[in-house]
């Protein structure tokens, strides 16, 4: 791969990271309930499902988008359910609480990791997007492992930076929601956007 290819491959992946979505409408309803840091390992475990189609997308293996349709169905419906499991939670959450607290330490970051993973294995049609593009940046009758390795960590690290940068812009609003009525109107909007995300992925065709 050239450097120029392995530019905008960086930069195709960084808008499909950004581009409207369950993983994207999920970090934003939790950079507002909790801050941006809050939202690394749940990005990271976005990130790593993506990496995990996209070497299956290397090694040809699209068919299972097709084969494996009800299995994606499942996850997609276990996936929406917990979104909108959150979702309920943010919009009846005391204002003196953040929304989206839950277990700390170890454990809550495992959940955070698993949630964003979730989100991201849920949605098949990520494997069809790098099949789609791949041929353009890379010989696919000739990969080999360094290729592999070089698309992965280009893909880690712009996903993680696009998905970083949302959850940034995000989180310096909540500045703006100090006072209780504020904080209320702060919960049930991030409440919604998580809904929002629940009922996208739920509905959106296979």
């Amino acid at each position: 791969m050239t450097f120029e290819a392995a530019f905008s491959f960086f930069i195709i992946v960084f808008i499909f990271g950004v581009t409207p979505g369950p993983g994207v409408f999920a970090i934003i309803a939790r950079a507002l309930s909790t801050g941006g840091r809050s939202c690394w390992l749940l990005a990271f475990g976005m990130v790593v499902s993506d990496i995990l189609y996209l070497i299956a997308a290397c090694f040809g293996l699209a068919v299972i988008a097709q084969e494996w349709g009800e299995v994606f169905l499942l996850i997609r419906v276990v996936g929406a359910a917990y979104l909108a499991y959150l979702g309920w939670k943010m919009w009846t959450a005391p204002v003196s609480s953040s929304a989206l607290d839950g277990p700390t330490g170890s454990r809550g970051a495992v959940l955070a990791f698993i949630q964003g993973f979730t989100i991201s294995a849920s949605n098949p049609k990520v494997i069809l997007f790098y099949i789609a593009f791949l041929p353009t940046f890379l010989d696919v009758q000739r990969l080999s492992g360094g290729d592999i390795l070089l698309v992965s960590v280009l893909t880690l690290i712009s996903l993680m930076m696009g998905l970083m940068l949302i959850a940034t812009l995000a989180a310096s609003a909540r500045t703006f929601f100090e006072t209780p009525r504020k904080a209320r109107l702060l919960n049930k909007g991030a409440g919604s956007i998580m809904l929002g995300a629940a009922g996208f992925l739920l509905l959106k065709s296979s």
